[in-house]
């Protein structure tokens, strides 16, 4: 039985035996080492969207929701080698601009920042902290991609935007227990 147009997969059998010898498709069909800076990038994205399942137990923030589809859509992006005006699903700069309204939005009724916020704060705080330091790290990880690969430039500004909404909501979860640093430990 065919694809639908609308299903993005369908998978049968979830092991092909393909990578057993270090190796993987991308999204255009070319096989490459699994260490290959591009897997390495959607692989950490991957895990920053893992980490938002995590955080959404605690947390039920529709932006979140949105954001996991995103980041696989992210992937998707990353995963097939970047030509300007492909055609391909690519990350927008319209999807920026949505990041950057969640930001002003959340942000409004906090007050001003006058010291850094530790992560911590409670159980929701504290979860969305360290999905804001795997987003960093994914960030990092798409950056040293770009290096060596033709990647959607995009890409690294919206991990960039979100890990800001992730530092953000951590302020917003951890509320009135947000514990600041103290320079000298004290």
């Amino acid at each position: 039985m065919s694809r639908k147009r609308d299903e993005p997969v369908r998978l049968n059998r979830i092991y092909t035996r393909g990578g057993d010898r270090g190796e993987t498709s991308l999204g255009d069909g070319s096989r490459v080492s699994k260490l290959d800076p591009l897997v390495r990038a959607y692989g950490a994205v991957d895990e920053l969207n893992s980490i938002l399942g995590w955080v959404r137990v605690e947390v039920d923030d529709e932006r979140l929701a949105r954001i996991q589809n995103e980041l696989f859509d992210l992937g998707a992006d990353l995963s097939v080698p970047f030509a300007e005006d492909d055609g391909r699903l690519r990350v927008t700069q319209e999807r920026i601009d949505r990041l950057e309204a969640d930001c002003d939005e959340a942000n409004a009724p906090l007050p001003e920042l006058r010291s850094f916020v530790l992560p911590g704060g409670g159980e929701a705080a504290s979860r969305i902290h360290i999905a804001r330091t795997i987003c960093r790290s994914a960030e990092l990880e798409v950056l040293d991609a770009a290096r060596r690969r033709p990647v959607n430039p995009l890409v690294p500004v919206y991990l960039n935007r979100l890990s800001d909404l992730l530092f953000i909501l951590g302020r917003v979860h951890a509320g009135e227990d947000a514990p600041l640093w103290k320079p000298g430990g004290g």
